[in-house]
């Protein structure tokens, strides 16, 4: 069930605001009644008049006002239940969140640069199940395999160079944590996507790891963000720069991109390398890459339609009001010979 315009639930807060004024305009009227007369004595000058018809009309009204307000609220109902398949490539995104990446040689800078790339990428995706990892000095699980791309956007966009504590490089535990979240042993399509600088990677372990990650039938991909000519690294603070990064001689840091490593990667897995400082070009690759791939079907079991109920419950709100309107306050003949609510006088 979901409910189409939740704002009109604050109409309810009527309710104990006329129960409250129903009840003073009770107690108003017993203290004028008894300056009037006393309680016999009024009871033979009304003799048709009903204590329990006023109650009775205030819940009538209660009722058509809740009726009304849910059919405003327009509940609706699942009524049919399909089941949808669906066709998709699992796809892990490696994003490299070492310092190296603050380098301002593409705009704004290359990790911003990588965000957005990814973020393209999961905008061009239809049925794919998606997994992102940050990495660093070390790798760590920024997001599990998923359908939800709503929320990997959101992952993705908190992601910083201060997530982790450790600098470096670690990508070949990137590929290591990224075997484990290919959860379905039958997807004969596994992807992952390594979005780096490629600055201080060891090339020899990380080799024999992408070697095993093939093994397993995963393709690596990589996309280099950055320019090989360098650029140094500025350190900011509430984004003003208070220094460029140095090394351990005072000396600034120039940090290149290694085409090269991302290259060997890239063909040792089975994938290709791609550019990343043209983000149309690099979707366009991406996406021919992706559409030659088979795709796994999968079965997902959802409601397929919602039913507007709301002329049920106006249906029935105006009903309890139309008898409110047509209950009279006085008694009811054959109601007061039945004597329900007791309202034969006693002798």
């Amino acid at each position: 069930m979901q409910f189409d315009e939740k704002i009109y639930f604050y109409l309810f807060f009527i309710i104990p605001v006329v129960v409250v004024v129903f009840i003073l305009l009770q107690i108003w009227k017993v203290k004028k009644q008894r300056k009037f007369a006393d309680t016999p004595l009024f009871k033979k000058l009304t003799p048709s008049r009903s204590d329990f018809k006023s109650t009775l009309k205030l819940i009538l009204f209660i009722l058509g006002l809740s009726f009304l307000t849910l059919g405003l609220v327009n509940p609706k109902i699942g009524t049919k239940l399909e089941t949808v398949k669906r066709e998709g490539v699992d796809i892990v995104f490696a994003v490299d969140v070492s310092k190296s990446m603050l380098a301002e040689d593409i705009a704004p800078n290359r990790l911003e640069k990588a965000k957005r790339l990814v973020s393209e990428i999961i905008s061009e995706l239809a049925s794919d199940r998606i997994g992102i990892i940050a990495y660093a000095g070390q790798a760590f699980p920024q997001l599990p395999i998923t359908t939800d791309y709503g929320a990997a956007k959101m992952f993705l966009q908190s992601m910083n160079t201060d997530m982790l504590s450790s600098q470096g490089t670690a990508i070949d535990q990137a590929i290591e944590l990224a075997t484990t979240y290919y959860d379905d042993e039958d997807q004969t399509n596994r992807v992952l996507f390594i979005i780096s600088d490629g600055e201080d990677h060891s090339e020899s372990s990380i080799l024999n790891t992408v070697d095993k990650a093939t093994e397993q039938g995963i393709r690596v991909y990589t996309i280099g963000v950055g320019k090989s000519k360098g650029a140094p690294i500025p350190l900011k603070r509430n984004g003003v720069v208070e220094q460029l990064k140095k090394d351990a001689q005072g000396e600034v840091v120039i940090t290149k991109l290694n085409e090269e490593i991302l290259n060997d990667i890239a063909s040792n897995g089975n994938g290709k390398y791609i550019d990343g400082s043209n983000t149309e070009k690099a979707l366009t690759i991406i996406k021919d890459e992706l559409n030659q791939m088979d795709k796994k079907e999968f079965e997902a079991k959802q409601f397929a339609e919602y039913k507007d109920q709301f002329q049920w419950f106006l249906g029935a709100g105006l009903f309890f009001l139309f008898l409110d309107v047509f209950v009279l306050d006085r008694k009811t003949k054959w109601l007061k010979k039945l004597n329900l609510f007791n309202e034969r006088n006693k002798k």
